[in-house]
């Protein structure tokens, strides 16, 4: 019996043991400071929290909440992807938001990236972002299991 357990345990450190893989892509903005767009570890995917920057220009996108959303949501698609994952595979988001109000908009445009076994989401109201952005999304996902090759 006591074999046994050792085995199981040698085993389970073994498919536990911590992985770091850094995710980048050029389809979304390069982070300006010392972060990373993703990290993938141990079958997770950690976004990093994401603005409405244009990956091309490396501005804000102009014209508020809306085109700001829908920026951040094609950033964060791009480096789930880039990560091997789909959006149907993030499993939480935290939004943050600087005017409460216009949390009916982003939920829409938000939900139209998701179709059906929506990720568990906490969305919290904040006084300031960086870059004077109105909004900014963090999502961890459940990244498929690819055996690597040699």
């Amino acid at each position: 019996m006591k074999k046994v357990c050792l085995c199981l345990l040698f085993v389970s450190n073994l498919v536990f043991a911590q992985h770091k893989e850094i995710v980048k892509t050029d389809k979304a903005p390069v982070p300006i400071a010392p972060y990373s767009q993703g990290v993938k570890s141990n079958g997770l995917l950690f976004v990093a929290g994401q603005i409405g920057l244009d990956p091309a220009t490396k501005k804000l996108v102009e014209g508020g909440i809306e085109p700001e959303t829908i920026r951040i949501m094609e950033n964060i698609q791009a480096v789930v992807e880039a990560a091997g994952a789909k959006l149907s595979d993030i499993v939480n988001t935290t939004i943050y938001i600087k005017d409460i109000g216009n949390f009916a908009k982003v939920n829409e445009i938000y939900g139209r990236y998701f179709t059906g076994d929506f990720p568990a989401r906490t969305t919290v109201g904040v006084a300031n972002l960086p870059g004077g952005a109105n909004i900014q999304i963090a999502v961890v996902a459940a990244v498929p299991f690819k055996p690597r090759r040699k």
